[in-house]
């Protein structure tokens, strides 16, 4: 059986984490690689539906995310995980999980500066928080920690979405991962 990796991108809303990931996956599909992306919005609606945003229940849904992502890596499909994960001690939970069963991770911070989050807002959530139709934005009013020491840290609002991609693709295969 073959053993792929987790690749674990975490980041503030709208930083271009789920872009990126779908861009490297596009990639390692061109080169005949087993892919998933678990996109954090998606699983939230059918994996952790009915789970609010309490740490408790923010910490609850990544460690379901990172289950999943280590089933899918044990198993030789690289695993793909665009989310945000506020929470340092959380992460590490997901980390030790993938090293407990030998299986390889990588954590990537897409570390985009809430200035730039903003003014993309993908989802229309800081127009929302701004306005007071929200409340407990990641990186606004509700915390992110960010990764004190990620294997890679992407500066994304200076490279496009490709050249990020290629960053990572380039540390997995510096890493024997490909």
């Amino acid at each position: 059986m073959t053993t792929a990796v987790t690749v674990w991108l975490t980041g503030l809303p709208s930083a271009g984490k789920t872009t990126i990931a779908h861009e490297l996956a596009r990639r390692l599909r061109a080169g005949g690689h087993r892919v998933e992306v678990l996109d954090g919005d998606e699983i939230r609606q059918a994996l952790s539906a009915g789970l609010g945003f309490s740490r408790a229940d923010r910490d609850t849904n990544v460690q379901r995310i990172g289950y999943v992502a280590e089933l899918l890596a044990r198993n030789g499909v690289l695993a793909l995980v665009p989310v945000i994960a506020p929470y340092a001690d959380s992460r590490e939970a997901v980390r030790r999980r993938h090293h407990s069963n030998n299986t390889p991770y990588v954590e990537v911070h897409v570390a985009t500066p809430l200035q730039v989050c903003s003014a993309r807002d993908v989802k229309g959530l800081y127009a929302k928080q701004a306005a007071g139709e929200l409340t407990g934005l990641t990186g606004v009013d509700d915390p992110y920690e960010e990764p004190a020491s990620p294997d890679l840290r992407l500066d994304s609002q200076h490279h496009s979405v490709q050249e990020s991609a290629a960053a990572v693709y380039a540390v997995l295969t510096e890493r024997g991962l490909l």
